[in-house]
């Protein structure tokens, strides 16, 4: 499965992680010039937007390095009936997880990675300093969604849907960093109403 809003032109590989390197220094950077600027109603919207651009731009890079190679597999150019007639997963109650196939589990992995770098080191034991830093991460505010603590450590979920894929993230913090668990979410279902166990362990680095 992949989300219908790539171009058609890719980059290769080695310029995509060069890419994606650079969105992980530079999130902080575009964040803050965004927030900057907002300094009326109409450039509230307008920060809002870019940020949702800047989002979609990182993550196509993610699509693109996490598609399947098509030049080095004869098998995707010819797919199976079983493939060609497949539907997107639907679990028995909407508001359960939805199993992530391979793309979307790498892009979510690679989402889920970036942001543990991220936070590295950081005490995060409070809702305001994980949605700071998140935003801070080109992630828009408008896709982090806050959650009830877990045992006194804050939580968010990050949608990071777009077209018709499911990967989700949630965030919990603490004084190491935060943890992070890849999900799925149905379409039209919000993040915040799918059922997950809770986390038990924090991160030992």
């Amino acid at each position: 499965m992949r989300p219908n809003f790539l171009v058609k032109h890719f980059l290769p590989k080695p310029l995509l992680l060069a890419a994606l390197g650079g969105a992980v220094v530079l999130g902080g950077l575009g964040a803050q010039s965004a927030m900057a600027a907002q300094t009326s109603t109409v450039g509230v919207a307008a920060a809002s937007d870019d940020a949702e651009a800047r989002f979609f731009e990182m993550q196509e890079l993610f699509w693109q390095f996490c598609a399947p190679d098509l030049e080095d597999s004869d098998e995707l150019a010819a797919p199976s009936a079983t493939e060609t007639t497949s539907v997107d997963p639907v679990p028995a109650d909407p508001y359960d997880p939805v199993p992530l196939d391979a793309t979307e589990q790498c892009v979510a992995d690679r989402n889920a990675l970036r942001i543990s770098k991220a936070f590295s080191g950081m005490d995060t034991t409070t809702y305001e300093a994980v949605q700071e830093k998140l935003t801070s991460l080109r992630y828009p505010a408008a896709r982090i969604h806050r959650m009830p603590d877990q045992g006194g450590a804050p939580r968010a979920r990050l949608d990071l849907r777009l077209g018709d894929d499911h990967a989700a993230l949630e965030v919990t913090g603490t004084h190491l960093g935060v943890m992070v668990e890849t999900f799925g979410a149905s379409k039209g279902v919000s993040v915040t109403e799918v059922l997950l166990k809770p986390q038990l362990d924090e991160p030992t680095s």
